[in-house]
């Protein structure tokens, strides 16, 4: 497993900006395109269709988490958000879903990145860090 790609989206976000934000993160990070392994967010997010499309993009599958699940990665968290945890019940939603996806031993090689009402982070497995 390569690097995951962790997405949150207000419901007025469009997918040029996610492929804008999600490239420039790749780069960030030092990735290209080819290591991402998969994508995933919150699972309030599936029926938006901009995840699954996002994960099209880079030809990788979507995963999607419930909120509590994403609470369970807090402790990991770079940029917890006790705010986000008032209106949804986790603290952190890119980080977090990055996380969850790539497993237990995942960090964080790029934090949040915020965009226009977007943001994405990028975690690996601790066997496949660059």
């Amino acid at each position: 497993m390569s690097a995951v790609l962790g997405i949150g989206h207000e419901s007025q976000a469009r997918l040029a900006d996610l492929l804008v934000l999600a490239e420039h993160g790749l780069r960030s990070a030092g990735l290209m395109p080819a290591d991402i392994s998969a994508v995933a967010s919150i699972d309030t997010r599936r029926e938006s269709g901009l995840v699954a499309a996002l994960a099209r993009h880079f030809n990788v599958p979507a995963y999607y988490f419930p909120a509590a699940r994403l609470e369970l990665e807090t402790p990991r968290l770079m940029h917890p958000s006790p705010a986000l945890f008032q209106r949804i019940g986790c603290h952190g939603v890119a980080e977090a879903a990055a996380l969850a996806a790539a497993g237990p031993n995942a960090t964080l090689v790029l934090t949040k990145t915020k965009g226009a009402g977007i943001t994405c982070a990028i975690a690996q497995s601790g066997a496949n860090r660059r």
